[in-house]
């Protein structure tokens, strides 16, 4: 087992992983606001009161705020850093009305406020598209290269040389496909769509239930069937296809975390697993003592998340903006103000109340709640 980084060098870590995302998905809000010629108030990088910061020659001011577990954009006619419209707007002489977000046509409101979790994912194919391109593409095919004894796979009379072709009615067609569903599904019961030796048949199976741990000691409960890889299968990848490979890559891990969701939603996952900034850190460190491979690959599922979480339809974040602009377009005019107050005060509520649970889950990793219990004790 490798030993945990120390407490400075973990923060350290997670400042690097942590600082540029946000700083890219605040200048996705801000370079979209800039093409469709919107004043912007302030730039920050974190919340809460200025620690440094300058003003520029257009009136923006660029700084940096005590808090930094985010950050924002602040365009004319915002009244706070959540962008809920000021109606102070609507008093400006026009010239100066028509710089401001609310302002805007519908359409370009919504271009801005979605240009930020829009960065963060195309980030994220730039940095997978480097990967496949630097190291190829594992197209491992989804042939049963060995059967572990007693596994689910066993006991569902799978044999060596079948080849899979559908879990769960989804098709697959790399080992890689086959991993990246069964891992996310423990304990469910699916069927097995296979062929052996020319002749297409079906079986069913409960995936099994294992205890994964890492390098460093972190355990998560991930799903297997019990099949072994056929020889791994490696090809190069081009230059040109490289952005499509990487495309498809976070299409993957967007699925995945959107069948995670519904799996908490439904109870067949538990809320326990949702992590947190200080769960964040810690694998920032972890991945940081592992070399730089790591660490970006990291970064890059960091802003699948960051990017995703944004987009989910919640006041206060850019998807509850983007829900509310929906509805605009369609009533052809703006939702009450006094209606997108209360939303915005539910959504914080929200937001507070799952900062607080998965710091409380965060702690509880660190074993902070069985230590005291056993001082209690």
């Amino acid at each position: 087992m490798i030993q945990n980084p120390g407490f400075f060098f973990t923060i350290m870590a997670f400042a690097l992983v942590i600082g540029p995302l946000i700083f890219v998905h605040e200048m996705g809000h801000y370079l979209a606001g800039r093409l469709f010629r919107t004043k912007v108030d302030a730039f920050s990088i974190g919340f809460g009161p200025e620690l440094v910061g300058w003003t520029d020659r257009r009136g923006t001011r660029w700084k940096l705020s005590v808090f930094p577990l985010g950050g924002y954009v602040k365009f004319a006619g915002d009244m706070n850093a959540a962008s809920e419209p000021d109606p102070a707007w609507l008093e400006l002489p026009p010239e100066e009305r028509a710089m401001t977000l609310p302002g805007k046509p519908v359409w370009q409101r919504a271009i801005i406020v979605a240009a930020g979790p829009v960065v963060n994912l195309l980030l994220a194919v730039l940095i997978l598209a480097g990967f496949a391109y630097a190291y190829g593409e594992n197209v491992t095919p989804s042939v049963v290269g060995g059967v572990v004894a007693g596994s689910p796979a066993a006991g569902a009379g799978l044999q060596t040389g079948d080849r899979i072709t559908a879990l769960g009615g989804t098709s697959v067609e790399t080992y890689g496909d086959m991993l990246g569903y069964t891992m996310l599904r423990p304990a469910e019961r699916i069927t097995i769509d296979f062929v052996r030796g020319g002749v297409a048949r079906q079986a069913t199976a409960t995936i099994g239930t294992v205890v994964q741990k890492d390098a460093f000691g972190n355990a998560g409960k991930i799903g297997r069937l019990g099949i072994a890889p056929a020889p791994f299968v490696t090809r190069t990848v081009s230059l040109w296809e490289a952005p499509y490979v990487g495309l498809y890559r976070v299409r993957e891990i967007l699925s995945g975390q959107m069948a995670a969701i519904g799996q908490i939603i439904t109870g067949r996952r538990s809320i326990d697993e949702l992590g947190g900034p200080i769960k964040i850190a810690q694998y920032s460190g972890q991945q940081f003592t592992l070399g730089a491979r790591e660490l970006i690959g990291f970064i890059a599922m960091v802003s699948i998340n960051l990017g995703f979480i944004n987009l989910l339809p919640i006041p206060m974040l850019d998807g509850g903006h983007l829900f509310f602009y929906a509805i605009e377009a369609v009533r052809r005019r703006p939702v009450e103000p006094h209606v997108q107050e209360w939303a915005f005060r539910g959504g914080l509520a929200a937001i507070l109340a799952l900062m607080l649970l998965v710091t409380f889950n965060d702690l509880a990793g660190f074993g902070l709640w069985k230590n005291l219990g056993g001082l209690i004790g």
